[in-house]
């Protein structure tokens, strides 16, 4: 894959990188929810050394966001301003390793990151397989699904600056707490290393993300255009049973909905836009605080321009 030629309108050199440079890249192509504008320039590395190597060529003034598989990610539709990331291809290492630990890069699926784990008789990290995202996701945001949490089993993350500079963190240097994760400003995943347990055949270890699988299937909305959980929890309750309360539960603006599968999942029936999208975000906190004194806080990380 090679980068694309240097041109004198490019604010970054690109000489001797090996990824793939693209201008003007349509976010919805790169998103779970298949809605956002465009990027201003957006590149798919080659590996972790080549994608080491662009965040040294990168202006400081440009913002950056990394993005995996997009799936707990609105894009606005005025875009994206700066460079985007894209990590599924480069970041695309897992391994076994000494002591039941497993290494993966941050452009791996979690569901590769659970079955790679059963594989090897390893227990623990079997409810990543409902995780519909990167592994670089789930550390960011400490996903979770089915009572189980990413955070809880991390030894230690990879990072780098904006600099180019790598660093590892061990898990009792960063602070983290349900869907939140303190990183330091600046830096972005590289990787992390989970401690497993052992014990557990391959065949239970199989059994058991089937299961988990077949219950996401049944309650969540997956045959469709959506990104996961679109509300934190509140302490003592579920988002889903409150915006149900009120009301919204099959509500529409433009083309997006509040699902009829499980409230707190909003789906895009077919050609949406991030504006309706956000606009049913904000329907249901400002309700949910009105008429409950509730606040919802987003799980959804959003970037971008509203305006086009």
């Amino acid at each position: 894959m090679m980068a694309v030629k240097q041109s004198p309108t490019l604010p970054f050199d690109l000489a001797n990188l090996r990824g793939e440079l693209r201008l003007d890249e349509p976010m919805s192509r790169h998103t779970s929810w298949r809605v956002g504008g465009n990027a201003d320039y957006f590149y798919v590395p080659a590996d972790r050394e080549d994608v080491i190597e662009f965040m040294r060529r990168i202006p400081t003034e440009l913002p950056v966001h990394w993005v995996g598989l997009g799936s707990n990610l609105l894009v606005r539709d005025g875009g994206v301003k700066g460079v985007v990331v894209k990590t599924t291809k480069a970041l695309s290492v897992i391994r076994l390793e000494v002591n039941n630990r497993i290494y993966a890069e941050a452009g791996v699926t979690c569901s590769k990151v659970a079955r790679t784990s059963v594989r090897h008789s390893l227990a623990g990290g079997e409810f990543l397989a409902g995780v519909p995202g990167s592994f670089g996701g789930a550390l960011a945001m400490n996903a979770g699904a089915f009572g189980g949490e990413t955070w809880p089993l991390v030894e230690s993350i990879d990072c780098v600056d904006r600099a180019g500079n790598c660093t590892t963190l061990t898990a009792g240097e960063v602070r983290f707490s349900y869907r939140n994760v303190e990183m330091p400003e600046g830096m972005f995943l590289l990787s992390g290393v989970l401690q497993l347990r052992s014990g557990q055949s391959d065949v239970d270890g199989k059994a058991q993300i089937k299961a988990l699988l077949d219950k996401r299937s049944a309650s969540q909305p997956i045959q469709s255009a959506n990104a996961g959980s679109v509300f934190k929890n509140p302490e003592g309750d579920y988002s889903a049973r409150i915006i149900e309360s009120l009301g919204l539960k099959g509500q529409v603006i433009g083309d997006a909905c509040f699902s009829d599968v499980h409230a707190n999942f909003i789906i895009n029936q077919g050609n949406c836009s991030a504006n309706d999208i956000e606009a049913l975000i904000e329907l249901a906190q400002s309700r949910a605080w009105q008429e409950l004194g509730v606040h919802l806080e987003p799980e959804v990380r959003v970037i971008g321009s509203a305006n086009q």
